[in-house]
């Protein structure tokens, strides 16, 4: 493994942020006190800040040389609302919220990059640090576009990095387009009328009706998609009635929609709606239906892939790096900034949670789990990981 001396020296201090950050987690479009964080320390370091994009994001510009040639290093700062079980010092201090995604460890590693960056500055060009708030369902990659990211900030290539629990601490796994899928939520109102259970001529069902419009959802995934382009339809939640002898006048139906493209999603979007209103209609009852596409799917361009692979074959040698690896069906909002710009977003290994100390809690180290922690062996590769990236991707010929 070929890590930056300078960043395994300054590992500690690498820690000692990310720590910082994992014991007063924030949520979504709140983490004041991270930007204030980071925007200190890239202040401190000579990095040109900028923030408010996207309310609470921070970017910070480290310009050397004469190049035009840009990079887009980005890393998430926003925590989940989950207790933390964990019993360590440096838990969360806030009761109800939690770094149980690892983000506290991506916002550290690009700190520690940024840190070598600009005392070293062996570079040509212009590296963007980006520290996204709101990755958890809030769309702050979206928020930062929205707001001018890449227009005040233009760069020729945007690169994204998560931890991967389960994959051996140290790997890295990438591949060429989609990477993680597209994240969608439904949810389908019957509307009957209602009768006593043992009369239930007098009425029209609704719980009957979304019973069958559940049954019928599963074969746009067995009988209206190709079997190769993949999908998964999750019906998660079917609510109705109040009283055990009563048909209600209301019952209805949400999950989720997962796919790797928008015409995948297109088809099961406009089968669900037939399938729901049809089978409503045979029922003589009414349906109103909601369709909320959250995140795209996440789609590396080939370009940017191999040469991000490349990078980590020469940092961590190329047994430690699966350049083809299996895509997820989570999502991410980087997937938005795959869209304005190319670029490419992968995992790093995170171990099997032996790395946890003393009092972490009961369960796996997985992520959006009350007992995880982010494995600080991680800091120095994923720090070194930027900074060869981003003179790597500087050092390029122009195309």
């Amino acid at each position: 493994m070929k890590l930056i001396p300078e960043i395994q020296a300054a590992r500690g201090e690498i820690q000692s942020l990310r720590r910082t950050i994992h014991a007063h987690p924030e949520l979504r479009y709140e983490e004041t006190q991270t930007a204030d964080l980071v925007a200190k320390n890239l202040t401190a370091w000579g990095i040109e800040v900028h923030r408010g994009l996207g309310k609470t994001g921070v970017v910070g510009v480290l310009k050397r040389g004469t190049s035009e040639r840009s990079v887009g290093l980005r890393a998430d700062m926003d925590a989940l609302p989950v207790h933390e079980l964990n019993t360590f010092e440096h838990r969360s201090h806030n009761d109800g919220k939690m770094h149980a995604c690892g983000h506290d460890g991506h916002t550290a590693m690009l700190l520690g990059a940024a840190h070598y960056l600009a005392k070293h500055g062996d570079f040509d060009g212009t590296v963007v640090f980006i520290f996204q708030p709101a990755e958890e369902g809030g769309a702050g990659a979206q928020a930062m576009i929205d707001d001018g990211l890449f227009t005040r900030f233009p760069v020729d290539a945007v690169f994204g990095i998560h931890n991967w629990p389960g994959m051996p601490a140290g790997h890295f796994g990438v591949t060429e387009g989609p990477i993680m899928a597209s994240s969608n939520e439904f949810r389908i109102e019957i509307t009957g009328v209602g009768s006593h259970a043992a009369l239930p001529h007098n009425g029209r069902d609704p719980v009957f009706t979304a019973v069958q419009i559940a049954n019928g959802l599963q074969g746009i995934i067995t009988r209206n998609k190709k079997p190769l382009d993949t999908a998964v339809l999750s019906i998660t939640q079917i609510h109705a009635g109040d009283a055990v002898n009563v048909v209600p006048d209301v019952a209805w139906i949400g999950g989720t929609v997962r796919t790797f493209t928008t015409q995948t999603l297109d088809l099961i979007e406009a089968r669900l709606r037939k399938i729901a209103e049809s089978t409503a209609e045979a029922y003589d009852c009414s349906v109103k239906i909601t369709f909320h596409r959250n995140y795209p799917p996440t789609i590396n361009s080939a370009k940017e892939a191999r040469f991000a692979a490349e990078v980590m074959k020469e940092i961590v040698g190329a047994e430690n790096v699966d350049d083809s690896v299996e895509p997820t069906m989570g999502a991410e909002d980087f997937s938005f900034m795959l869209l304005a710009k190319p670029g490419c977003y992968a995992f790093l290994g995170n171990g099997d949670g032996g790395h946890r100390d003393a009092g972490h809690g009961a369960g796996p180290c997985m992520l959006h789990n009350a007992s995880y922690d982010f494995n600080d062996d991680l800091l120095p590769v994923g720090s070194t990981y930027w900074v060869r990236l981003a003179q790597r991707y500087l050092a390029q010929q122009e195309a």
